[in-house]
């Protein structure tokens, strides 16, 4: 299994910025954004992998899977909107 699957991976449509947005919740702040979803993803499954390769290159150990965690973010987004 490729590491990068033990974390959740969003890309959703920005009203305020007119773009999609990707970004893995837990593993790093930021992420990347673009007019095509799927070019997105894809550009945001090559930085899961470059994040987990640095960590792993200074030793850092990875943080916790979130994968199958989706509704922690969830409810925490829901929570931060009411």
């Amino acid at each position: 299994m490729n590491e990068g699957n033990r974390y959740l991976k969003v890309v959703a449509w920005s009203e305020e910025d007119q773009c999609f947005i990707g970004t893995a919740p837990g593993l790093f702040h930021g992420g990347c954004h673009g007019p095509d979803e799927r070019k997105v993803f894809e550009e945001l499954l090559g930085i899961v992998d470059e994040w987990i390769a640095i960590h792993k290159k200074n030793g850092d150990p990875l943080p916790p899977s979130t994968a199958g965690r989706i509704d922690d973010f969830l409810s925490g987004a829901r929570t931060a909107a009411e």
